[in-house]
This record gives C-alpha cells, sequence and structure tokens, in this order.
C-alpha cells in the first residue's frame, strides 16, 4: 500500500532526525552547537513529523481502520498511537521552551536534558510500534475488506521546507545511539503493553484468527 510505504519511508528519515537532536542538545550542554539551530529542529518536529506525517496517519489510515475495518480507535493500537501524537506534541513544546531558555540556569539545562531524552526515547518507540505491528496489521486488515490503497496527498512548501530542514541538520549533526533504550519489534516491546493496551490479539483478532491460532496450538 503506497501510503503505508511513504509513511515508512517517513519514519526512516525522522529517526535519524531524533537522533541527531540528541547529538545537537548534547552539544548545546558542552557549549558547542549553533543556538539558531535549536528552533530548526522544532520546526522539523512539529511541522514534518507532526502536521505532514501525524496528519496523515490520523486523518487517512487510523480513519480508514476504524471505519472501514471496524477496529476500535479509542482503545487498542490506534489508541495508544493518538494518544502518543498527543503526549509528543507536549514534549515538544517543552523541548522548545528549554531550547529558548538560558543554559547557563541550572534547572533549564536539565529540563533541555529530560525533555530531549523523553522525547527521542518515545518517538523511537512509537516508530517501532507503528512499523511492526500498527502498519502490517492493519493494512492486512484492509485488504480483508478488499481496500488495497488509501489516499495520500503531496507535501505543501513550509512542509519541504521542512524536510529539507531536517536532512540538512542530520548531515551537521550525526545521530547519537542511545545505550539506554531498548527498542524492538512487537506489542511487548511496547510501553503501553498491558497499561492502555491488551496487546494485538485481544484487541485486535477475530474469532476466526481465535480458532485458527488454536488449531495450529493442537496440529503442534
Amino acid at each position: 500500500m503506497q501510503l503505508i510505504d511513504e509513511l515508512r519511508a517517513e519514519h526512516a528519515l525522522i529517526e535519524q532526525v531524533v537522533g541527531s537532536l540528541r547529538t545537537y542538545v548534547a552539544g548545546r550542554l558542552a557549549g558547542t552547537g549553533d543556538a539558531a539551530d535549536g528552533p530548526r529542529f522544532i520546526s522539523f518536529f512539529r511541522v514534518y513529523a507532526g502536521h505532514f506525517h501525524h496528519a496523515r496517519e490520523e486523518d487517512t489510515l487510523f480513519v480508514a481502520l476504524h471505519e472501514r475495518a471496524e477496529l476500535p480507535n479509542d482503545r487498542g493500537p490506534i489508541g495508544v498511537m493518538m494518544g502518543d501524537h498527543q503526549r509528543l506534541s507536549g514534549v515538544l513544546d517543552r523541548l522548545e521552551a528549554a531550547l529558548a531558555g538560558s543554559l547557563d540556569d541550572t534547572a533549564t539545562r536539565e529540563a533541555l536534558e529530560a525533555s530531549a531524552v523523553e522525547y527521542s526515547r518515545s518517538l523511537w518507540l512509537h516508530i517501532d510500534g507503528e512499523n511492526s505491528v500498527l502498519f502490517p496489521e492493519g493494512q492486512e486488515r484492509l485488504r480483508r475488506r478488499g481496500i488495497a490503497e488509501l489516499p495520500s496527498r503531496n507535501m505543501t512548501d513550509e512542509e519541504r521546507e521542512a524536510m529539507a530542514t531536517g536532512e540538512a541538520l542530520l548531515a551537521r549533526y550525526p545521530p547519537m545511539e542511545d545505550p539506554g533504550i531498548i527498542r524492538g519489534a512487537g506489542c511487548v516491546i511496547c510501553p503501553a503493553f498491558t497499561r492502555d493496551c491488551e496487546g494485538l490479539e485481544r484487541e485486535w483478532w477475530t474469532e476466526l484468527e481465535w480458532e485458527e491460532f488454536e488449531d495450529h496450538l493442537s496440529d503442534g
């Protein structure tokens, strides 16, 4: 499905620029890095990742999964991902405020580091959840309803400029690897598993899927 392929490709850029953000913030705290690049990072995440990428997920993919594949949007994978979008937006607001503050202030420095770590780790896990669960499973359920494609749209000039800004920042600040986060595929790696979501099988599986699963177990 073209839309999902596009969203995956956008994830590849977004997750790299998140690592670049961590490199930039570490540099700012060490007294290096251009202060003017702070708002540029915010613009990339707010305009490209938010207005373009997240909006197409919410307005097109999630709507189709709910209305045409009859999947719940107030809980389960869709509810978790929509909640992530809202929470990430709030963390980005805090990050923006810290970047605009004086780094001579200890509280501002701590807020900058904390918000950068929270934003990056949350967004990386969010991307893993969509790539490994929501996208493939959602596409399969749409296929079962005879839906092979969903509409996409071109970027606006502002969104295209934000993407170019992200690519330039990525070249300027090589992405940081974070040893403090465990990434992976599947529901079990998702922080929301058992807390806000019972997992793909309990949230999305049909009776037929459960029957087929039990048949496989009995065959073994």
